[in-house]
């Protein structure tokens, strides 16, 4: 199960009022990617004065990267994948735990539990000695017992690829049918240089009404070529500040890239327990990850972490669901299509044989005008006799039709003495009734097949008998 944000990431959004895509905003717009003009705020690339992204710039050159997975893993955009960079646990939370001198008497152990059952909870402030402060739990506390470990995807495009998520406060429905406005707002939002474009590379639903857009930004150089942005440079100047409160006003509540790990991040990351993890579990979530090329462990902390990520995998589930539905009515279109050409190629079957029956006729008159004035040769008096050989035999008493004569007698009979004694039951076997079906099922396509031949043989030789006979006269 992928997820795309990793930890509990806060709204800053919430309760505010966002107005729809492209509302004009007052704070001061930024100089954009290609045109800083004489601002001394830390843009794109360091303070530049009026320089675009050419190709020969320096892109990003003085500036701090501020990837999802760089070095502030866990700290960006409400934990990355869900918090690795929260500080060691105090020596003073273990004196809160284990030994407070608060009072100086028997009271302390009764504190000690206290403090202890805070520490397991996750929350309060730990009491421990009257000259230094108080000790606040949180859940990243290494005590805190609500918490659990999970596998989230490892991003897999590169920086140059370019890709920046923006979780908006809408509905997707919304995002989609005002896209086009949004695409606008944002090049506005990003300096409306002409040289640049926004695009977006996909559109999702979030739980809680939320939506994620992946964008990223092409750059148009004067000699006609075009290239990315890339996700790093890219996301630095979206997290400035005014350009973030511009997007803030936009709905946009978190922004993060989505760039893959390199071999060294990755071995860093997996290398020491995130803070509040016991080492020995943070081991076996290692062991136990189902696919390590594409899935990492990522600690859940406390119950809001947990209801998130089960939200995430009912969105995904009724993704899945939608997709699976839009596979079956495209299965159910395919079988309909398919019984409509079974049905044509039957059609054009039976075309076929009556053109070949159509073609079989001229055949056979072209023959006899061919043949008119000849006698009748041998292979044709052969072929007489063995069509009346053929029809002796099925009106011979004993073959074909006499069997299926006697047949239809002996059924009549059975049906007969079934209706007088009703109250004697015999059963036929399955098996042998259904092989009973179809040898005569068999034996009277048979017949039907030869009894046409034959009726078409008939026919030939009296229109030859015919043709000789005005030959001859």
């Amino acid at each position: 199960m992928a997820f795309n944000f990793g930890g509990a990431a806060t709204n800053p959004a919430t309760g505010l009022a966002a107005p729809g895509f492209g509302t004009t905003t007052t704070a001061a717009a930024p100089a954009g990617f290609g045109g800083f003009g004489t601002t001394t705020t830390g843009g794109l690339f360091g303070n530049t004065q009026n320089k675009g992204f050419g190709f020969s710039s320096g892109l990003g050159t003085g500036t701090t990267a501020a990837a999802g997975f760089g070095t502030s893993l866990g700290t960006t955009l409400g934990g990355g994948f869900g918090g690795f960079n929260i500080q060691p646990q105090q020596q003073q939370q273990a004196n809160a735990l284990s030994a407070p001198t608060l009072l100086g008497d028997e009271r302390d152990a009764i504190l000690a539990k206290w403090n202890q059952l805070q520490a397991f909870w996750g929350t309060g402030k730990g009491y421990f000695n009257n000259q230094l402060p108080p000790v606040d739990f949180t859940q990243e506390n290494p005590f805190c017992r609500f918490k659990a470990v999970g596998y989230s995807c490892i991003p897999g495009s590169k920086d140059e690829d370019g890709l920046v998520v923006l979780a908006f406060n809408k509905k997707e429905a919304d995002v989609r049918s005002q896209q086009q406005q949004l695409v606008e707002s944002l090049h506005k939002v990003l300096g409306g240089n002409q040289t640049l474009t926004v695009n977006v590379e996909g559109v999702k639903a979030l739980p809680d009404d939320q939506t994620e857009v992946v964008i990223y930004v092409v750059e148009r150089s004067p000699n006609g070529t075009s290239k990315r942005i890339p996700a790093t440079t890219l996301y630095s100047y979206v997290e400035q500040a005014n350009t973030k409160a511009q997007l803030t006003q936009l709905a946009v509540f978190m922004s993060v890239t989505r760039t893959e790990l390199s071999p060294a991040q990755l071995k860093q990351l997996l290398a020491n327990a995130p803070a509040g993890v016991d080492p020995i579990i943070w081991e076996q979530a290692k062991v136990d990850n189902p696919d390590a090329d594409k899935l990492i462990p990522v600690p859940m902390v406390g119950f809001k972490e947990l209801l998130r990520r089960l939200k995430i995998q009912d969105q995904m589930t009724k993704q899945h669901q939608s997709r699976v539905d839009i596979i079956s009515n495209d299965i159910s279109e395919l079988q309909k299509n398919q019984a409509t050409t079974v049905a044509k190629i039957a059609q054009y079957k039976r075309k076929l044989m009556d053109l070949s029956h159509r073609v079989l006729q001229v055949l056979i008159k072209q023959e006899i005008q061919r043949k008119s004035g000849y006698a009748i040769q041998v292979d044709e008096e052969h072929l007489r006799v063995q069509l009346d050989t053929i029809q002796c035999e099925l009106n011979a008493p004993t073959q074909f039709k006499g069997r299926l004569n006697e047949l239809m007698s002996q059924i009549r009979m059975q049906n007969h003495f079934g209706t007088v004694r009703s109250e004697e039951r015999y059963s036929v076997d399955g098996d042998l009734l259904r092989e009973i079906r179809q040898h005569l099922k068999q034996q009277q396509e048979g017949l039907s097949q030869l009894i046409s031949v034959i009726k078409d043989d008939v026919e030939d030789i009296k229109l030859i008998e015919h043709g000789l006979l005005d030959r001859l006269g």
